[in-house]
């Protein structure tokens, strides 16, 4: 049995980018740990918060109820501020993750998995996605506990970009009701160029639990956004699909086999 630790910046990060691997890891026998940097609290507040109840509370028991269905064996939390969006106020917040030293967030990520043997980590690419700081926080602090606790296999969760263009192009011709919130792509700063991607995992197996695990998140992802508003068939095509990239090695599209030899 090996130990995979996917690290991830908010609830719901982990259904989105990192289900099928999570899932097919269980399922392969494996141990895995799922580690959130915030709660979440700079998130969408719904309407049906009850009296004494914070977002930070809501969306912990989110995350818990997804974890739970997706096999993880292991939740923790970093329990640094959420940063909110790019230019937000709280980007300034010294508590935010976004502010945090990278070292001594690394020292406590360490600290907290220290009882872990650990052969697999997955962070986001270099600029968290699509520029999120807190997703670029995961990959400055995540590389650096890397190289503290020398682990070797560490994978950039990440999105296909050109794959992805040509999805929402045609989804747009072929939906005349395409919903508003459908996500525009920005070229020049959304995932990673399918030549520089280096390992794919097929989630179509476990599609099913992986969209269960998103409407767990369901103060976020509700069912009337655009993710879960998309017919089946055209949702498998945008979420069957997780890909990474490993610096300095080459495509492999049997990732979880290959991950755990």
């Amino acid at each position: 049995m090996s130990t995979l630790v996917c690290f991830h910046a908010h609830p719901d990060d982990e259904a989105i980018a990192t289900a099928g691997l999570m899932m097919g890891a269980v399922d392969a026998g494996h141990r895995v740990v799922l580690v959130v940097a915030t709660r979440g609290e700079g998130g969408l507040v719904p309407d049906d918060l009850a009296a004494g109840e914070s977002l930070a509370d809501r969306r912990t028991e989110e995350q818990e109820r997804a974890a739970a269905m997706l096999g993880v064996h292991r939740l923790e939390w970093l329990e640094y501020g959420d940063s909110g969006m790019a230019g937000d106020a709280a980007n300034d917040d010294p508590d935010c993750f976004w502010q945090a030293d990278v070292d001594d967030a690394a020292d406590r990520l360490a600290t907290l998995l220290k009882d872990e043997d650990i052969d697999v980590l997955t962070i986001y690419d270099d600029h968290g996605g699509y520029d999120h700081p807190d997703h670029i926080a995961i990959h400055r602090v995540g590389t650096r506990f890397a190289e503290v606790c020398g682990i070797t296999n560490v994978y950039w969760s990440t999105m296909n970009r050109d794959l992805i263009t040509k999805q929402m192009e045609t989804m747009r011709d072929a939906t005349a009701n395409m919903p508003d919130d459908a996500p525009g792509i920005d070229p020049q700063s959304f995932g990673m160029a399918e030549a520089d991607i280096t390992h794919r995992v097929d989630a179509r197996p476990y599609i099913d639990r992986k969209r269960a695990a998103m409407v767990a998140h369901a103060s976020q992802i509700t069912e009337d956004t655009f993710f879960l508003q998309i017919p089946p068939p055209i949702f498998e095509a945008v979420f069957g699909d997780e890909w990474f990239h490993a610096p300095g090695q080459t495509r492999d599209d049997d990732f979880i086999e290959g991950l755990f030899r």
